[in-house]
């Protein structure tokens, strides 16, 4: 076993056009003063990070990783959250994710992958150049609109979809792994790959490849109704990321997991502060300990009612208050007797 990293936190619900949230070093000296040791940053925010530079840059990773230490901080995992979701849209997404890319592809489906997988290229290579091991990212989606079964979906669709799903990724897993960093899909409604049926379904086609692992983070499996802790007995060693997040489910004789296009705040199903939801985070922790899990604990703030601001600070003592510092002995050590192996062949009549 080994202790985990942290606590972290996740960016991207942080950076701002106004101060501190602004800059790399204003960022990160509020994400020490919360309690933070590390932070996760998303590379298409052009305020904090240059994610072309960085590819090619080693100096310039440097001094990220430098302005980051001035303030105690230590850059965990990059994030290709929305260049990975442009990796494959549906259709009926178009418009919807078009704000994700750069201005000059928006419009344009093709212009808009060929740039994404371009940028997803990019973010492993900047990963490389910071020391890193582990890339956050989105699947994407081709079958998403087809994931309730009515109308009756033709034989063969999701198939297809998830032939080609694999088909755009596994260039990336290849380069991933030329490297040395794993992509690390988070399992996410949205996204083809959303449990972990659907992730073993794209880990088929890609031939199991060794650089495709989960980001874990169980506010999305309350939300599904899926057992989040059977989740990591099954797929622990594909873990390569954690999110601490929360969340709570409360169905009622109104509304259930779809939600009845109600805003957050009104749905059975809400995302919440750390600790304000029903996740079992010493459940969570203690099982990812058991595992071997020694990544980031990295807190990704999302909630429906509390202030960013106070939901980080709280964070930051929720997950260092949940780390498990690992034990060197066992428990009952002081009742060892010293038996040898001939008193142990004794003990059992041989």
């Amino acid at each position: 076993m080994k202790t985990m990293k942290g606590p972290a936190l996740f960016l991207a619900q942080f950076a701002s056009d106004e101060a501190p949230f602004n800059s790399w070093q204003g960022i990160t000296e509020w994400a020490a003063a919360c309690g933070y040791v590390g932070v996760q940053l998303p590379s298409w925010d052009e305020r904090l990070f240059d994610l072309a530079k960085a590819a090619s840059s080693k100096d310039y990773c440097d001094e990220i990783i430098g302005v980051a230490a001035q303030n105690a901080i230590v850059v965990t995992e990059l994030s290709a959250h929305l260049q990975g979701q442009l990796v494959a849209v549906h259709p009926a997404y178009d418009i919807a994710f078009d704000g994700f890319a750069t201005a000059s592809v928006r419009g344009d489906p093709a212009a808009r992958q060929a740039w994404a997988v371009h940028q997803v290229g990019l973010a492993i290579k900047a990963s490389r150049n910071m020391g890193l091991t582990a890339l956050g990212t989105f699947s994407g989606a081709l079958a998403w609109p087809y994931l309730y079964p009515w109308p009756q979906r033709p034989a063969g669709l999701v198939e297809a979809a998830f032939d080609e799903l694999a088909k755009r990724w596994h260039p990336l897993l290849d380069q991933a792994g030329e490297n040395g960093i794993d992509l690390c899909y988070e399992i996410h409604p949205g996204e083809d790959l959303h449990d972990g049926v659907t992730f073993e379904m794209f880990l088929e086609r890609v031939d199991g490849h060794e650089r495709a692992k989960m980001l874990y983070d169980p506010s999305h499996y309350v939300l599904q109704c899926l057992d989040y802790l059977d989740n990591i007995d099954i797929y622990g060693e594909r873990i390569g990321m954690f999110h601490v997040k929360d969340a709570e489910f409360n169905p009622t004789g109104r509304q259930g997991v779809y939600g009845g296009f109600q805003p957050w705040v009104d749905r059975a199903g809400r995302f919440r502060s750390l600790g304000d939801g029903q996740v079992d985070f010493g459940a969570v922790f203690s099982k990812l300990t058991a595992i071997g899990f020694d990544g980031w604990a990295v807190v990704e703030w999302e909630c429906c009612l509390k202030h960013p601001e106070d939901g980080a600070r709280e964070g930051a003592a929720f997950v260092r208050d949940h780390i498990i510092r690992v034990t060197d002995k066992a428990f009952d050590d002081f009742a060892d007797g010293g038996v040898d192996q001939a008193a142990n062949l004794k003990m059992l009549g041989i």
